[in-house]
């Protein structure tokens, strides 16, 4: 089923999903099953698998020569939605990125997934590889969002690249989107991010899914200025319980989202990471409440591998 048939087909009660990420290379499926165990008495309708691209490692291969290698370190996103569809009878939501992907390769990617049923991708332009400074597309690959979102669109039209097929296949993919309630750290403004994200939109996504925030009153102020803009589709709030001290200068750093005075107050008491999850657990609870009680249908929690901590919070909320 698509994610907004769920969102739609949701009574009273608000629905439950979160994020996993494919295991590091070496390790097995069980490591996700292990992840997704726990949380499954919260009924998701969906669970979202993550795509992680290439890295460049240098090897030392003496003489003072460096040996430039390409690595993926998380392999397995889409073996591992076929397994949580076989397993859990839920639907898996794959991550397919710009980076690192020609539009040949994508084409190849979605059909795969078609062929296992999954109905449902988030088109996410993907990030800058960390030896690089800014985002460089592939040779004949996608260098923004809304191109990639053209691409499944057209598919689902039954147009791909080879023009010349004859009775082509129609693909049903529900596209999500990213989007940013406190901008994207490329974008010059606000006005012109939602200019982006509009373009998503109007280019066939059907509905969105926010980056992390911890400031309620943010993202109902993102909602409002996208329905005044003319986005009409879903937008699914995406939470994340703070857990370490460290994560405090890390998460704005990183994701460029600023942190409310009151919890960062709280934090900075606290004598240790222990009270520091708790603290994130309760400031995560009480967001998530206000969010389900302002009418939101569906609240999206960014697990990172571990489920302890949106347990917890999935206890006190659903």
């Amino acid at each position: 089923m698509k994610v907004t048939e769920h969102i739609q087909n949701a009574d009273e009660k608000a629905l439950f999903s979160f994020e996993i990420l494919p295991p590091l290379k070496g390790q097995n499926i069980q490591c996700i099953f292990d992840t997704i165990d726990p949380l499954m008495e919260f009924n998701p309708p969906f669970i979202d698998v993550t795509y992680h691209r290439e890295e460049y490692t240098y090897k030392d291969v003496g003489n003072g020569l460096l040996e430039k290698k390409i690595v993926k370190k998380r392999p397995g996103t889409v073996g591992i939605c076929a397994a949580i569809q076989n397993k859990y009878k839920v639907d898996a939501v794959p991550h397919i990125l710009c980076g690192g992907f020609t539009k040949e390769d994508t084409e190849n990617f979605l059909i795969d997934l078609d062929f296992l049923g999954i109905d449902n991708v988030v088109a996410l332009r993907g990030d800058a590889v960390k030896s690089e400074i800014y985002f460089k597309a592939e040779k004949n690959g996608h260098r923004y969002a809304s191109e990639l979102v053209t691409q499944i669109s057209e598919l689902n039209n039954g147009i791909y690249l080879d023009d010349e097929l004859e009775n082509s296949h129609t693909t049903n993919f529900c596209i999500g989107v990213g989007a940013y309630p406190e901008k994207h750290m490329e974008a010059p403004n606000f006005d012109t991010d939602l200019q982006f994200l509009k373009q998503k939109i109007d280019k066939g996504a059907d509905y969105i899914v926010t980056q992390m925030f911890f400031d309620n009153s943010k993202f109902f102020d993102f909602v409002a200025k996208c329905r005044k803009a003319g986005i009409n589709v879903p937008i699914i709030p995406g939470l994340k319980p703070l857990t370490t001290k460290s994560q405090l200068n890390m998460i704005p750093h990183r994701f460029k989202v600023d942190l409310p005075d009151a919890l960062v107050i709280e934090i900075l008491k606290a004598k240790d990471n222990e009270a520091v999850k708790q603290i994130g657990i309760e400031w995560c609870i009480q967001q998530s409440k206000e969010i389900i009680t302002a009418g939101i249908p569906i609240v999206h929690y960014y697990s990172m591998g571990k489920s302890d901590t949106v347990k917890r919070v999935a206890k006190e909320v659903f």
